[in-house]
Order: C-alpha cells, then structure tokens, then sequence
C-alpha cells in the first residue's frame, strides 16, 4: 500500500487533489472495488478484473480518468485516441469535477461486469 500512496504524494497541486477525490470517488462506488498499483498507476478493480485507473495524458499534462472498457461507451466527453479498447475522460485540474458524468460513467462501466457483458 505505501507504494500506492507514494504515487498520490509525489503528485503536484492540483492534479494530486483531482487524483485523491477521483479516488474517492470510485471507492464509493461498490463495496467490490478495490485498489492496486499496476504499471505503475492506481487501477482500481471490481472483484479482481480491471475496471478503471487514473492517469496524466502525456500531451495535455491534464489528469484522466480511464475507463477499460471504454469500448462499449458513445459518450462524446470520452475520448479513445489510439486505443482499441479503453477510453479515457480527460479532467481539468483547475475547476471542479464534473461529478454527474464521473459517476454516470462509473456506474455504466461497473453495470458491464455486474450484467455480464464483461466476464468476471
């Protein structure tokens, strides 16, 4: 775990802010997600598969959140790049986070574990 925390502390205000209440945010979820450091970015997990992770965007220097199966979203905030599978929704470290659209995604993503669609 003190790897975990050492990511959220070596980050700089405000993106460590964005990271710690997206964090929050997502642990408050479901009781079945849990925490990790993979590759070296917080993932988190629902009942073991990865979910979502947070990260920086290399060419923006903006937080993101990332949602794994991105795939399956049309939502126009959500952006896919280069990606075939995850898509990710970039965040503004300097206004308040749109909270409606983080915890409708989250329970749209968690909805395809807990429907099936994705195989636990």
């Amino acid at each position: 775990m003190k790897q975990l925390d050492d990511f959220y502390e070596n980050q700089e205000e405000p993106i460590k802010g964005t990271f710690l209440a997206l964090r929050d945010i997502i642990l408050k979820q479901d009781k079945d997600i849990t925490h990790v450091l993979k590759y070296g970015m917080p993932f988190f997990c629902y009942k073991g598969k990865m979910f979502c992770y947070l990260w920086i965007h290399k060419k923006f220097k903006q937080p993101y959140l990332a949602i794994v199966e991105g795939k399956y979203f049309d939502e126009p905030f959500l952006l896919q790049e280069a990606r075939s599978r995850m898509k990710i929704m970039l965040l503004n470290p300097n206004e308040d986070l749109p909270l409606e659209q983080i915890k409708e995604v989250l329970i749209k993503a968690l909805n395809l574990y807990k429907s099936g669609i994705v195989k636990l």
